[in-house]
């Protein structure tokens, strides 16, 4: 029942296991692995080859972006993005389910998740427990590279999720919106940098970092428990809110987990961090570090 109310976010391992075994994969369903790691680190598209879940294709972040923009990760135009989708066979009517390969269950698949959505695509959910249980909890997987044929997708950009950075400066002074940041503590605060940059955050902004949301095993923690996160941080689902991180990535955490409680409209920050950082005025920067320099 709560899997439909809340239009299928997340779906389990369990179930995507046997629709994969009934052969459901294709036009109604597809499979994307949005997983992307720092190059030195990992590689994802190798990773995929090697061993994926039967019937996946990968979603490179890296090509599905704005690659004229000097930020990390920013969404493409909707032609772009409705052209890449579509060589991956996936038309409107297609429930796509996202996952992603990290240690922590979770990492990349709510941001591939909120770019459909973006998009105006509603049959869109993420793999609870990310592909880390899917191999734990003995599923299937293949290195056999499916190939899907191309279908037409048609995208319209829904502005409500998401927000500019002129729309964030106008927000320091109207507070017009509630703000989360879902980065860890240090670099919220100032005390730590962030991949190299001088770390902070915007004013007003409230830190939930996102791992607050799973679970030790890498699933989504319940509903009830995510509402008390919220409630502790005084974050009222019930108003206006916006999520923001570094590179808009993490964000898309804060816009899952509210979605879970029912809050449908979470808008994210796609420069986020990076484009704070470099384009906002020194005093809409907060950051222990420089006020204990002073």
């Amino acid at each position: 029942m709560a899997r439909q109310v809340l239009g299928r976010a997340l779906v389990t391992a369990k179930w995507l296991s046997e629709a994969v075994r009934a052969g459901r994969v294709g036009p109604g369903l597809r499979v994307l692995d949005a997983s992307w790691y720092p190059p030195q680190e990992r590689n994802a598209r190798q990773e995929f080859r090697e061993r994926h879940i039967p019937g996946a294709s990968f979603f490179d972040i890296e090509e599905c972006r704005d690659q004229s923009s000097p930020y990390d990760f920013m969404l493409p135009s909707e032609s772009h993005f409705a052209n890449y989708v579509g060589r991956l066979g996936i038309s409107n009517d297609t429930h796509v389910v996202v996952y992603d390969g990290d240690e922590l269950g979770t990492f990349y698949a709510p941001r591939a998740w909120w770019m459909f959505r973006a998009f105006g695509h509603k049959e869109v959910s993420v793999l609870n427990g990310g592909f880390k249980n899917w191999v734990k909890e003995g599923h299937p997987v293949t290195a056999e590279v499916s190939q899907p044929a191309p279908a037409v997708f048609k995208a319209k950009l829904n502005t409500a999720l998401l927000k500019t950075f002129e729309e964030m400066m106008q927000n320091v002074a109207s507070l017009r919106f509630q703000v989360v940041d879902s980065r860890p503590e240090g670099r919220f605060r100032g005390t730590e940098l962030d991949q190299g940059l001088e770390s902070g955050h915007i004013p007003g902004a409230v830190n939930i970092p996102f791992r607050s949301f799973l679970t030790e095993t890498g699933h989504e923690k319940s509903i009830e428990e995510i509402q008390q996160i919220f409630r502790e941080k005084q974050v009222d689902l019930s108003k206006p809110l916006t999520a923001t991180c570094r590179k808009g990535v993490t964000a898309c955490h804060i816009a899952l987990a509210a979605y879970l409680c029912g809050k449908r409209d979470v808008a994210v920050y796609d420069g986020s961090w990076s484009e704070w950082f470099h384009r906002a005025p020194p005093r809409y920067k907060v950051s222990e570090l420089k006020r204990n320099k002073a």
